[in-house]
């Protein structure tokens, strides 16, 4: 059945979430930083890891932004294709979610009009929209404001098929390795196999915004991703990057068919705060 739906509502959603997100840590990323408090056993690491938790408590009774890099909003809309949007073009509705969110909730304005030129645009605008048609009468609304410490350490790895799951493997190792301290750890690591180029770029950012206490439900990937934990974890990079065995709360991997001459490998890193919300309407 068609269900309509004002464009006014998805601006409006867009903009708390843009407010939410920076403010206020996921639950499943608060539980993952609180457990690695315990976890970690370098003393060093602990101080770090406690004092991460300090500036999110502050961030949370005041109202101020957990990280200084409120980041560039990256949106994936998942639309039902029994939706019927009323209203102004809906690009320019999540457009303007984010003008809004970003200038009532006094968040950083980092995006540049052009990436030579770079004159700012002084409302963090244009957003990053991924759009997805599914089926149903409900929209889906992803957000994650991207800071560009840990984005500049993504990577994306053109493997020969023969490389297989052992050049997977040290396809993320290396990125993690090479990333080092300047993706903020404690990290997430998103990564993206299969598909082509562009694809897996896509599902690395996406596995970002999967619960870091789920694991992918095909049972080889799901192997794959504790054991890569485990690995980056021995790198001994640490919170902060000055040592331990927390360098990553979780690895995230999504997978999708690829071509026969090809094996693409995408490792988009997030830093400790991992922001993302998820709302439905």
């Amino acid at each position: 059945m068609i269900r309509s739906i004002q464009t006014s509502v998805i601006t409006e959603n867009i903009k708390e979430m843009c407010i939410q997100a920076n403010h206020y840590l996921s639950k499943d990323m608060d539980a993952a930083m609180k457990n690695a408090v315990f976890t970690e056993k370098s003393e060093l690491g602990k101080k770090i890891l406690n004092q991460l938790q300090e500036n999110l408590k502050i961030a949370d009774e005041e109202m101020i932004p957990i990280c200084q890099d409120t980041g560039m909003a990256i949106i994936f809309m998942e639309i039902g294709q029994d939706v019927h949007f009323e209203g102004e073009n809906i690009e320019d509705a999540i457009n303007e979610g984010v003008r809004q969110g970003y200038t009532e909730g006094f968040l950083r304005k980092s995006v540049v009009k052009d990436p030579i030129i770079r004159e700012n645009t002084k409302d963090n605008t244009p957003a990053i929209i991924h759009y997805s048609i599914v089926p149903g009468n409900k929209v889906k609304i992803t957000f994650a404001p991207k800071g560009f410490g840990s984005e500049n350490m993504s990577r994306v790895f053109m493997l020969k098929p023969a490389d297989g799951i052992e050049g997977v493997k040290n396809a993320i190792l290396t990125a993690v390795a090479d990333a080092g301290p300047n993706a903020c750890p404690p990290m997430v690591v998103g990564v993206g196999v299969g598909g082509d180029f562009e694809k897996a770029a896509i599902m690395a950012k996406q596995a970002l915004t999967r619960n870091v206490d789920e694991h992918s439900n095909i049972p080889y990937v799901c192997e794959l991703e504790k054991e890569m934990l485990e690995k980056i974890n021995r790198l001994g990079i640490g919170p902060g990057g000055l040592g331990g065995t927390t360098t990553a709360l979780a690895v995230n991997i999504n997978t999708y068919p690829t071509h026969i001459a090809g094996l693409p490998v995408a490792i988009n890193i997030c830093c400790h705060v991992n922001r993302h919300v998820v709302r439905v309407i």
